[in-house]
């Protein structure tokens, strides 16, 4: 819309027609600038931001459920359209997506109903804002922001624009933690008062290469979008995620999967306080995220603890089976758990690929309770949730204010642990960290123009 006011006749005219179709089985999809009445079994229409890996990825499980099609492939990296066109296209009836480097470009278009962000973090809560404001729902990748600030401003234009935001924190759908939720809130654990995240990897540091120009086919300004002005490395495509103005860490990168769940599982919000330790103890290179770190969430009559390891190739599976990684050829490293303390049990959750047990009497660990992961990988139903909840405008299970408050969890700590393991307190309410003006620095981000998430989203 090009006025508020156009936006707010619009949106009250597709609410009206909502209304006066909602009762022969119509859903409205589509944005407040165009009101489409679409069946319930049509296609929901897709523009696909990054589609080098996990993007592809998505596309390709979107299309996979038939009732999905790929309107736009929006990368800045030229060299991935015609490739990605072809895929897309054979599993869509031979319809090509139109490709562009510049995801702007498809804002306007009616036709789309939804984008799926997968781009690395630091344009994750920029292109989520520009997204719902041009009325397109959103799936999102996680992490879902780069600070706590711009992830607010996301979850306020979601809420402005009513618009349905998915994070991809894909285990809110998994069958097998719903019903691990199941049993916590049924009391079966009793009072929970701790809870432990463990995370363990292998991972290799990496050393930057001499700086050139960036490929003909890449647009490096918009891939560097609100982060710092750098040079061109190659290495920048894969190692994002170590350094601070793209990413925070392995924490954030997979970690908050991890404290994403146990922040669900035990039905807790915003920390007292937040203390985190750690650094690069292992290897030398040129990443500036931990690969050692240790944090510690104070929450109302609970604990929560976080660890991390990232040199650590024989943490591959736990002695009670609880384990993650083998469904991930290019991941044989990797293992995650959460442990659950109750007054009347222990609870071991695992990740992708493992289930959940429950023991009470460690010294035997004869479970009481095991429940393995029905369909493993939580990406389909995943998927699936959010279809469902576009067609039904209901929040999804990862509803972008969910994914925020985990996200605090990673800004907090990472936060603490750059200042040498300060420990935060916070206030809920405006999610500040009190006294502490070194700290707020952190907070929010310095934009490089033109790439600026806005006061007024």
């Amino acid at each position: 819309p090009n006025s508020m006011s156009e936006f707010n006749r619009r949106r009250f005219l597709d609410d009206t027609r909502k209304a006066a179709l909602g009762a022969a089985g119509i859903t409205i999809l589509g944005n407040p600038g165009s009101v489409r009445a679409t069946p319930a079994n049509d296609r929901l229409v897709l523009a696909a931001i990054g589609v080098r890996g996990r993007g592809h990825s998505l596309a390709m499980g979107f299309l996979d459920r038939g009732d999905c099609e790929i309107a736009y492939i929006c990368d800045v990296d030229g060299r991935l359209h015609e490739t990605r066109a072809d895929q897309y296209a054979s599993r869509q009836g031979g319809k090509r997506p139109k490709c562009v480097q510049d995801f702007r470009e498809m804002l306007t278009d009616a036709a789309v109903d939804a984008a799926v962000i997968a781009t690395p973090p630091h344009w994750h809560a920029l292109a989520t804002i520009l997204c719902c404001r041009a009325g397109k729902d959103v799936y999102c990748e996680k992490p879902q922001s780069h600070s706590i600030w711009e992830g607010r401003q996301a979850v306020k234009a979601a809420r402005k624009y009513n618009r349905i935001v998915q994070i991809g924190t894909h285990n809110r759908s998994a069958p097998y933690l719903l019903a691990a939720k199941r049993y916590l809130e049924e009391g079966k654990l009793g009072r929970i008062h701790l809870c432990r995240v463990h995370e363990q990897r292998h991972e290799t540091n990496f050393q930057w290469g001499p700086k050139t120009e960036p490929p003909a086919t890449l647009d490096w300004e918009m891939w560097n979008g609100p982060a710092p002005e750098r040079k061109y490395d190659p290495a920048i495509h894969t190692q994002w995620r170590k350094l601070w103005d793209y990413s925070g860490g392995q924490m954030s990168y997979q970690g908050i999967h991890q404290l994403d769940v146990a922040r669900w599982l035990c039905g807790v919000d915003y920390p007292r306080s937040v203390y985190c330790v750690g650094g690069i103890f292992n290897s030398q290179g040129a990443a500036e995220t931990p690969d050692t770190q240790s944090a510690v969430f104070e929450f109302p009559k609970l604990l929560m603890t976080y660890d991390q390891t990232l040199y650590t190739p024989y943490m591959l599976e736990s002695d009670d089976g609880i384990r993650n990684g083998d469904i991930f050829p290019h991941w044989p490293q990797n293992a995650t758990r959460i442990e659950l303390y109750g007054e009347l049990g222990l609870m071991y959750v695992g990740r992708m690929g493992g289930g959940w047990q429950v023991y009470v009497r460690p010294k035997n660990r004869q479970p009481v309770v095991k429940d393995e992961m029905h369909g493993r990988y939580p990406d389909p139903p995943h998927k699936e949730n959010f279809v469902q909840s576009v067609r039904s405008r209901t929040r999804p299970n990862a509803d972008v204010e969910e994914g925020h408050r985990s996200m605090l969890l990673v800004h907090y700590a990472n936060i603490s642990c750059r200042l040498g393991g300060r420990t935060l307190r916070i206030d809920p309410q405006t999610e500040h960290i009190l006294d502490d003006a070194e700290a707020m620095r952190y907070f929010k981000r310095e934009y490089r123009q033109p790439w600026v998430v806005e006061e007024v989203v």
